[in-house]
């Protein structure tokens, strides 16, 4: 499908608006791409398409950048969970607000919005969720969860005013490109051996191709003011690292916490001095069950996510190349104080679990 017009991509040096500019270059469209002054360019490098200066919050590089634009995929936003809550809101909220509006003031023909799955919120422990759970996840206080959720209602209010927004909800994406360590942060530090213990959870993981795929899709199919997710395998925190373990060669965590335990940790890294090495925000959010089912995109959209083991390769080999050096080999194990740690508490957990009542 060849666009009218010029296809307008914000966010594209990131890792799902990076690939969505390559999966509409594959389509024929002519794209236009808005980057920040001090932005890296390197995942769009290659790419022959048009691009601007313009940052989301500079309401006139915004208007500037969408003359001539039929179509809108607005990627662009912060999922750091430890950004602050002003930088957050200004990244997802308020940036949404400003590219939509103006976007509506242009008469642009056709926007998708890229969400995700936080503005949904965590599934019910052991379930998944889709597009029609309520909101209430704001009771975990986790500042990237809210924000996106209050972007997500600046693009329906937008919408509702006659912009056609079609919404798509990511689930945690990994892939290669991932030049500002976003999603893919969790992988690289794995693979660094920077995650010593970690706790009970879930987590839904899709591949930035298939994500890709899905927001052209979006374009071609979705219905306005819809929402669709685009989610892959959902991993209990065990089996992704057990994973994740078994295709990089490196040892997964020897320790699983109590998630109280694992509280009190971060507690203490936070009150040193310096980067923590986990803070009390990640810590809830990764003990969180983000376990979703993609049936209404696939239905609707006609989207089908590859294997559920391609990205989780695909962004080990990519870390390989990109930090050589500075990742662990295949055959890396846990220091032996944390194997031993690992297999007390293992140990513990099954004789209560004999003599509980």
């Amino acid at each position: 499908m060849d666009a009218v017009g010029k296809t307008l991509v914000t966010g594209a040096t990131g890792l799902v608006g990076s690939h969505v500019a390559r999966a509409l270059l594959a389509r024929g469209d002519d794209v236009r791409a808005t980057v920040r002054e001090r932005s890296p360019l390197g995942a769009i490098a290659d790419l022959e398409i048009e691009t601007v200066t313009a940052d989301v919050l500079d309401r006139r590089a915004v208007r500037r950048a969408l003359r001539g634009v039929d179509k809108l995929f607005h990627c662009a936003g912060s999922t750091n969970l430890r950004a602050p809550w002003q930088d957050l809101y200004r990244a997802n909220v308020a940036g949404t607000r400003i590219v939509l509006e103006e976007a509506l003031r242009a008469g642009v023909g056709r926007v998708v919005y890229t969400s995700s799955v936080a503005a949904i919120g965590p599934a019910e422990r052991g379930s998944t969720a889709d597009e029609m759970q309520p909101f209430t996840a704001g009771r975990f206080g986790l500042p990237y969860v809210n924000a996106k959720h209050e972007a997500e209602k600046e693009a329906l209010r937008v919408s509702a005013l006659g912009l056609p927004v079609v919404i798509v909800n990511p689930a945690h994406v990994l892939g290669t490109g991932d030049l500002h360590r976003s999603s893919t942060e969790l992988v690289r530090r794995f693979l660094r051996r920077e995650i010593p213990v970690y706790v009970d959870g879930a987590l839904c993981i899709v591949g930035a191709r298939d994500c890709a795929r899905g927001h052209l899709l979006a374009d071609e199919r979705g219905q306005v003011g819809e929402r669709y997710i685009l989610g892959g395998r959902n991993f209990t925190n065990d089996r992704l690292f057990a994973d994740l373990g078994r295709l990089s060669g490196v040892e997964p965590p020897a320790v699983k916490l109590p998630l109280a335990a694992a509280f009190a940790i971060a507690h203490a890294a936070e009150a040193l001095p310096g980067r923590p090495a986990v803070t009390v925000d990640e810590i809830r959010a990764i003990s969180l069950w983000w376990a979703y089912r993609s049936t209404k995109a696939r239905r609707e959209l006609g989207w089908k996510p590859g294997h559920h083991e391609e990205p989780l390769v695909e962004t080990i080999d990519w870390y390989r190349r990109r930090e050589a050096g500075r990742v662990r080999t295949p055959g890396t194990r846990q220091p032996l104080p944390l194997r031993v740690a690992g297999f007390s508490l293992r140990t513990a957990e099954s004789t209560l679990k004999l003599i509980a009542p």
